[in-house]
């Protein structure tokens, strides 16, 4: 006999996953609590106004995640990498207002695993916390674009980074890289869509990424 859970049984099995919120806007920083306290799985576990309080709530309480706004007292991005090296069981978001590509390739150099904006919804931001915990990444739709776009202003990968790519995966990836869709790519090339998402499976296995977002990823960490 099959046993078919709902959705809310299904999250009802899951480990729930243990928040910590800093943000040094009391406001936001408690609409934030508000939201995450109703969304099932997620347990808030700690606040914080700096980056001092980031770094004592991931030692003194190790949260799964860490939602982290990156202009604190003290330095978010610092934040970021601290807690990145000394807790890896820590996982850190960035949840800002800001959409400068310099402040999202830092935060991800420094090791954060998400970058969501402040203006996005409430489901936008439980989703991510949930992805994060699965042990993805995640980077704003409207976001993910300016990196993909930087990872094609690449000139020259060294040839121990280049993950042994065909001639024919380099010329897809620079495409894709531009942000165009597979169907643009196949009429670019002209062949088939069905060849672009067979070269595109070869790449992300060679990359070992699960899609074109962290692909960018790690193409902006490699240029670390």
């Amino acid at each position: 006999m099959q046993n078919h859970l709902t959705i809310s049984e299904k999250a009802a099995i899951l480990p729930t996953v243990r928040v910590g919120v800093i943000d040094d806007h009391p406001l936001f920083r408690a609409g934030a609590i508000q939201v995450l306290s109703m969304a099932n799985g997620i347990e808030v576990v700690g606040e914080g106004a700096t980056a001092a309080d980031a770094l004592r709530i991931a030692r003194e309480l190790s949260p799964d995640i860490i939602l982290l706004d990156l202009h604190l007292p003290g330095g978010g991005v610092e934040a970021a990498g601290r807690i990145t090296s000394g807790h890896p069981n820590v996982q850190i978001i960035v949840l800002t207002a800001s959409e400068s590509e310099q402040d999202v390739t830092s935060a991800l150099q420094a090791g954060a695993r998400g970058y969501i904006l402040k203006g996005s919804s409430a489901l936008d931001l439980v989703k991510t916390i949930q992805t994060v915990a699965q042990g993805n990444s995640y980077v704003a739709p409207s976001l993910a674009a300016q990196l993909l776009i930087k990872s094609s202003q690449i000139k020259e990968v060294p040839k121990e980074n280049s993950h042994d790519l065909t001639t024919r995966e380099e010329e897809i990836f620079e495409l894709v890289s531009r942000g165009m869709s597979n169907k643009e790519i196949a009429l670019r090339l002209q062949c088939t869509e069905r060849t672009i998402k067979h070269h595109m499976t070869n790449i992300m296995q060679k990359l070992n990424v699960r899609n074109r977002v962290q692909a960018a990823l790690k193409s902006v960490r490699m240029q670390a």
